[in-house]
């Protein structure tokens, strides 16, 4: 069986949101400014949520299923 993390919510949001704006960012080729700036934001809050100050949580294959679980949340919320 595999093991899921309990990422915090707000973090699982912060990634999805992170998700939305890059695939937007990627779509518009012009007037790209205000989404760039977002995608700086986001990653400052995902990059330093209390969430990886735990040294086992610092692995790439931690932040790999972070961005699993939030697609899998997108999907499900839409």
């Amino acid at each position: 069986m595999a093991h899921t993390t309990p990422f915090p919510r707000d973090l699982l949001d912060a990634q999805r949101d992170w998700n939305r704006t890059y695939a937007a960012l990627a779509a518009r080729p012009a007037n790209t400014a205000a989404l760039r700036r977002r995608l700086q934001l986001l990653s400052a809050r995902i990059a330093g949520h209390p969430f990886w100050t735990a040294t086992e949580r610092r692995s790439a294959a931690t932040r790999a299923e972070l961005r699993r679980q939030a697609r899998a949340l997108e999907e499900r919320d839409g």
